[in-house]
């Protein structure tokens, strides 16, 4: 039994996640009489004082106290066998991240459950972290893979060894309204010994993805074998992709600020993924999160 439910002999299995509850639209709620042992007051009206204090600290962020402490009256027994209502709250999950911000930071319990909602948010932040650079470096290696497939095209198309370099650079110039990799580089402060397509984010990778499978098909299609067709049909494409982003109302690619180098993203994804499982003792004193 971990540190936080020897407080609560009571209640052993008691938990912040345990405690949540669901209204009849499926929304998720606590009650703030069940969540206040768990966060070590013993008395209502001083755990009063902290929702108090939450709800002055809701409003202060812009957002509306009563969309997330909502009042209510939950019906008990008393002594003597009669029904009394007593005051209570249900509490978003927002409002218990409040209450334990704004409360009595002596309390372990307190401490505690400030903790938990810091490895929560951190986990969140590190989740849609990981979900950006896997979908950018799945894009990059995808964007790799097409662009040896365009340049065997390319070669059976006619295109010679000696003018790969001009054959890819129309591709470019057509997409980046005339620009070629060494205008794009100076434009965007890429040094010249970076790769163009490592400092892409997600969208000018997936344009120029696009524009290399259309030219690889249209070069088998038409079955060009002229080496200034192909140069041209490059160009031509990228031109069209252009238009296209122009009329949907898309950021032009030499628009786009250049990424982080992509050896930082596989770097990061390395050394973030194991901190997406929290630890036992992270979980200390709040009980294990379902989500």
């Amino acid at each position: 039994m971990d540190q936080f439910n020897e407080l609560l002999p009571a209640k052993p299995n008691l938990s912040f996640e345990s405690l949540k509850k669901h209204n009849q639209h499926g929304i998720e709620y606590w009650s703030a009489r069940d969540l206040q042992p768990l966060l070590g007051y013993s008395k209502w009206q001083r755990f009063e004082n902290a929702l108090e204090k939450a709800m002055q600290s809701c409003k202060q962020s812009g957002n509306d106290p009563k969309h997330h402490f909502t009042g209510a009256g939950n019906p008990i027994i008393n002594g003597k066998g009669r029904s009394q209502v007593i005051e209570d709250y249900h509490l978003s999950r927002f409002a218990c991240y409040l209450i334990a911000q704004n409360g009595d930071p002596r309390k372990p319990e307190i401490a505690r459950a400030q903790k938990y909602f810091a490895i929560q948010t951190r986990r969140q932040e590190i989740s849609d972290q990981m979900a950006a650079d896997l979908a950018r470096l799945e894009t990059r290696e995808q964007a790799s893979v097409e662009f040896k497939a365009l340049s065997g095209a390319a070669k059976e198309a006619g295109v010679q060894n000696s003018m790969f370099g001009i054959f890819h650079d129309a591709g470019y110039k057509g997409l980046y309204g005339g620009l070629g990799t060494d205008a794009i580089r100076i434009r965007k402060g890429i040094a010249p010994k970076e790769q163009l397509m490592d400092r892409m984010d997600t969208t000018e990778l997936a344009a120029n993805l696009f524009r290399m499978t259309q030219t690889k098909e249209k070069l088998k299609n038409e079955r060009i074998r002229n080496q200034r067709d192909a140069i041209e049909t490059h160009e031509m494409v990228g031109k069209k992709v252009r238009s296209a982003i122009e009329e949907i109302g898309g950021t032009l690619p030499e628009n786009i600020p250049p990424a982080e180098p992509i050896k930082q993203v596989k770097k990061r994804l390395k050394t973030t993924q194991p901190r997406l499982a929290l630890d036992p003792k992270d979980t200390l004193g709040i009980g294990n999160s379902t989500e």
